[in-house]
Formats: C-alpha cells, sequence, structure tokens
C-alpha cells in the first residue's frame, strides 16, 4: 500500500476504505485523533502535517481492525461518557450516549425528592465499565456509592475507572440485587440487559461478534431482569426512593406494570431519549 504523506491524505485512504467496507466512515478520525492523543480540533490544524512512519503503520492497522468487525471503541480502549473518558475492554458494554440521559433523568428527580447535597445510598446494579456508578459519585458526592457485577472482569475494568476518576466506590460481585440485601437504598439504577434473544437476527456483527452477550440479552422477551428487579427491590429501597432503569424501547409498558404492582402507590414515568423513543422507567417512592 502507497504511504499517504499527510494526516489529511491518510484520512481519505481510511474513509474510503471504511465506506467500502460497509463500515462508518467517522471511525477514521477517532482512530486518528487516538493514535495522535488529540481532540477533533487540535487533528484539523494538523491535518496538512507529515504522517510519521510508525503512526501510518499503526493507524493502517487499526483502520483494517474496524473494517473487519471490531468496535472502534475496543481498538482504543477508551469510550467518552458524561465528559470523562472510561477504558472499556471485551468484558464491558461500551457504554451509549442514551445512558448519559439516565444519569441527567436521575439526577433531576433526586434534588425534587431528597434536595441538592443530600447524602444518599446509590446501587448501580450490572455496573459494567462503572459508568453509571462513577459518574453518579462525581456528580452528587455527598453520595455513598455501590456498583454490583456478576462479571469479576467487569468488576476489574469499573474498578480501574473508578481509581483513574478519582471516584470512591464499592464493588460487589454477584447477580441482580443479591449483593444488596439486608440494606436500605436511596437511589437504585440499572441499565441491564434487555434484548429479546429472537432480536439477534437484527442487530449488527460488530456488536454481536465483540460485545459481552451476557450484558446485551435476556430471557423472557428482554425482560425478565426487570421482573426481578421489581419483585425484589420493595425490600431494599427506603421509604423515600428513587429507581430508574434504561429499557429497549418497546418495553416500556410492561417494565412500567411490573413496577407499579409492586409498588402501588408511586409516581411512575416511562421517558423519551433525545431520539423520542421510550428509553427509560423513572418509579418514585414517596410515602
Amino acid at each position: 500500500m502507497m504511504k499517504h504523506n499527510t494526516i489529511f491524505e491518510a484520512l481519505n485512504w481510511a474513509s474510503s476504505f471504511l465506506v467500502e467496507k460497509g463500515r462508518d466512515d467517522n471511525a477514521a478520525r477517532l482512530l486518528m485523533q487516538h493514535i495522535y492523543q488529540i481532540n477533533y480540533s487540535g487533528l484539523m490544524m494538523r491535518m496538512h502535517d507529515a504522517i510519521d512512519e510508525a503512526k501510518w503503520e499503526e493507524f493502517q492497522l487499526m483502520v483494517q481492525k474496524h473494517a473487519n468487525g471490531r468496535p472502534v471503541q475496543y481498538i482504543t480502549g477508551v469510550e467518552e461518557f458524561f465528559g470523562r473518558t472510561f477504558q472499556v475492554d471485551e468484558s464491558v458494554l461500551i457504554p451509549r450516549p442514551e445512558t448519559e440521559e439516565l444519569i441527567v433523568g436521575a439526577i433531576d428527580r433526586m434534588k425534587r425528592l431528597f434536595g441538592d447535597h443530600a447524602e444518599l445510598k446509590i446501587a448501580d446494579i450490572g455496573t459494567g465499565s462503572g459508568a453509571i456508578a462513577v459518574t453518579m459519585k462525581k456528580e452528587w458526592p455527598t453520595a455513598e456509592v455501590v456498583a454490583t457485577d456478576i462479571s469479576q472482569a467487569a468488576l476489574q475494568t469499573a474498578e480501574r475507572n473508578a481509581q483513574d476518576l478519582n471516584a470512591s466506590i464499592e464493588f460487589r460481585l454477584g447477580d441482580l440485587t443479591d449483593p444488596l440485601e439486608n440494606e436500605k437504598w436511596d437511589v437504585i439504577l440499572s441499565n441491564p440487559p434487555y434484548i429479546a434473544y429472537d432480536e439477534a437476527k437484527d442487530m449488527s456483527e460488530v456488536v454481536l461478534e465483540h460485545e459481552p452477550h451476557s450484558a446485551l440479552f435476556a430471557e423472557e422477551n428482554g425482560l425478565i431482569l426487570y421482573r426481578k428487579l421489581a419483585e425484589k427491590l420493595p425490600k431494599l429501597v427506603k421509604k423515600q426512593a428513587l429507581i430508574g432503569v434504561e429499557i429497549g424501547y418497546t418495553q416500556g409498558e410492561a417494565v412500567a406494570q411490573f413496577f407499579k404492582s409492586s409498588f402501588p402507590n408511586s409516581k411512575i414515568e416511562i421517558v423519551k431519549d433525545i431520539n423520542q423513543k421510550n428509553r427509560f422507567v423513572f418509579c418514585e417512592i414517596d410515602v
């Protein structure tokens, strides 16, 4: 392959190559930013710089990996979430922008329910990379935050992120609510696996072949974990509490009904994401 002399030429080659392979051409820019450790504006300023031989080799390799289907975030090992950089690898789901909206929605309701700066006990169930737990601790520093996951490898990734981002969080290994028993919580958040197994046929192979299936799929048409959460949480939350979960866009009514059965006097909302799809269910308990 001929040497592309400038960053601009290298990006042009990569964009065309990725489009040819049915991938997002924007990945080329993200990979180049990673190689040079610069942001978007930094890259724009260096477009006509000569590309270093070693960096050109590295760039080609990364572009080829993405062309073969590996997600950009697993190639670079990082993803941005709520303005912070999180480490990610194949042990965890890549944090999605929609999940940032779960945090915004939770914080708005926490302020109304508990008042600013209240000393709250927050649990993040199925923490994965730790994105929700770490962000909640950073955004609500007076909180005591506990993060759980069934995967030891995921917890190790989450612990690294908490250390890197200077967030004091307790991590517990275990299934769903098991690590939270015999305590009472003010806030419970979760972005559990919620994709039905029969939806796999409609999914991108980039996701299917690389992201952990245990973090993607769930039984009972993707609803089993919400049903179990709704059954178990009445014993685990305080008299005044907030529960917030991320859902698949077709699951709003079913998930709302689970929580309605368990918390008949609560305020339950199905909330849309920025793309106007049902994406969150919030349950405010104030008895």
